[in-house]
């Protein structure tokens, strides 16, 4: 698929206020336990940045641990359905962008990016998105990816998954921790792995 579809499939499925199932599915419930745990592990996020937020759902249970969130999707109707489950709290910058685009001064010590970049395209924009997503995090920040594994993306008509954004991200991060998630489903099954940016801001 190509990256426009790819948009265009996402702008179809958020016509609904909750197309995957996000909020009542036992397996989505038990994948973003997971990430929280993995999200907080290191204590307080001063700085948090989510890509690619859905309908909101993990949002609402990220941002109370977070003193400043920014949250980007490259659909505008994600972005209106979680500002309105969030009811616009202050301490969170909601920002429509595509991830191969976005760019800010300020590095995060904490960037969450889950089920989102097999949306993005073939290998070689996959490998872009991937490459300023790490530039965006601080020395020594963690990040969280998730991802339907390689099989079911491809069989989705996706070009890749879990397994081959890992290896990119591990060029240049650390994995920490790896966990599985998997539902009754053919269709759910996924990796979540822990990433720290192992550069040091301190001589």
């Amino acid at each position: 698929m190509t990256q426009n579809t790819n948009h265009e499939l996402l702008s179809r499925e958020l016509a609904a206020d909750d197309p995957w199932r996000l909020a009542g599915n036992p397996f989505e419930r038990e994948r973003h336990t997971q990430m929280l745990r993995l999200s907080l592990g290191r204590g307080s996020i001063t700085n948090a940045l989510e890509v690619g937020c859905a309908a909101g759902v993990f949002t609402e249970r990220l941002a109370p641990s977070c003193q400043r969130l920014t949250v980007i999707d490259v659909v505008p109707r994600a972005i209106e359905l979680a500002r309105r489950r969030m009811k616009e709290p202050p301490h969170i910058r909601w920002i429509v962008s595509d991830i191969q685009q976005f760019s800010t001064e300020e590095p995060f010590d904490l960037i969450v990016v889950a089920e989102v970049l097999y949306y993005v395209g073939d290998i070689a924009e996959m490998r872009a998105a991937v490459g300023n997503i790490v530039q965006l995090l601080a020395p020594g920040g963690h990040l969280v990816f998730g991802s339907a594994r390689d099989a079911n993306c491809r069989r989705w008509g996706h070009v890749a998954g879990a397994e081959t954004v890992i290896a990119m991200l591990s060029e240049t991060l650390v994995e920490v921790e790896r966990h599985e998630c998997r539902g009754e489903s053919i269709n759910e099954d996924c990796l979540l792995s822990l990433f720290r940016n192992p550069v040091s801001d301190t001589p």
